[in-house]
């Protein structure tokens, strides 16, 4: 992974994703918790886990504390969940997807999972789109809350383009602090030739959205009974429902 990670701080700087400082040492392992299924009927390697990523605002402990995991599993009582404290630091150190990837998605492939999802909120739904990106068929599905997809100019160019169809992303480019909401959407346009792709991935996001003009850009590309607006703002007491509603729209593992 590059360093242009490090330069998503002062893209996101400016916007109060939420009301806390998230806390997270990048020179540490990714803090991570385990919660087992609620009805283990399946061995573990044909069980599904989700991997549960949060917003700038959270971590492990904020996760714990909304009770992410017991969310999941009200719906999915079959899977298991990791909650992972992948906090803005190691977004800022360049090291996020690498370490997502190193030290979790592949440690759970090793252990025999056959269905591996990811949930991300905003900051943490950047996070999965960005992991999906660089290590792409790692994943199952990815379930979006409000994620956060680049600031302003490069909504205004596609717009100004006539809508993500019709913008021509141009050569690509190496990733960078310049570059990379350019690769992002690049990729997000890729998904309109891959409707396998775009059948694993649900979003959801609020009527009073602070991302909202970006998210609908994105959100005409996803089968339509995948998209799910709720009323509420940028906050749990919109992706409390929200991760519900997810939930019972994505499909029962395969048995």
């Amino acid at each position: 992974m590059s360093r242009w990670l490090r330069n998503i701080l002062l893209l996101l700087a400016p916007v109060a994703l939420a009301a806390c400082s998230a806390r997270g040492d990048a020179t540490r392992p990714v803090p991570t918790t385990r919660v087992q299924a609620s009805r283990q009927v399946l061995p573990a390697h044909d069980r599904r886990v989700v991997v549960m990523l949060p917003g700038r605002g959270d971590d492990l402990a904020g996760l714990q504390r909304r009770g992410a995991a017991q969310i999941i599993q009200s719906e999915w009582p079959d899977a298991d969940v990791i909650l992972a404290g992948l906090t803005l630091p190691y977004y800022r150190s360049g090291v996020a997807t690498r370490r997502l990837h190193d030290e979790v998605i592949a440690p759970l492939k090793l252990q025999g999972y056959r269905h591996i999802w990811v949930a991300g909120i905003s900051l943490g739904g950047l996070g999965a789109l960005l992991y999906d990106q660089a290590y792409p068929g790692q994943l199952d599905g990815m379930l979006l809350l409000s994620p956060y997809l680049g600031d302003d100019a490069i909504q205004q160019e596609i717009r100004a383009a006539g809508g993500l169809s019709a913008w021509n992303p141009g050569p690509v480019q190496p990733m960078g602090p310049r570059t990379f909401q350019h690769e992002l959407w690049r990729y997000l346009k890729q998904w309109a030739q891959d409707p396998a792709r775009t059948q694993t991935v649900w979003l959801a996001y609020g009527t009073n959205e602070r991302f909202r003009a970006g998210i609908e850009l994105m959100s005409p590309l996803l089968p339509a009974e995948h998209v799910r607006m709720l009323p509420g703002r940028h906050n749990w007491a919109l992706w409390n429902p929200a991760l519900h509603q997810l939930l019972q729209a994505a499909p029962p593992a395969s048995h």
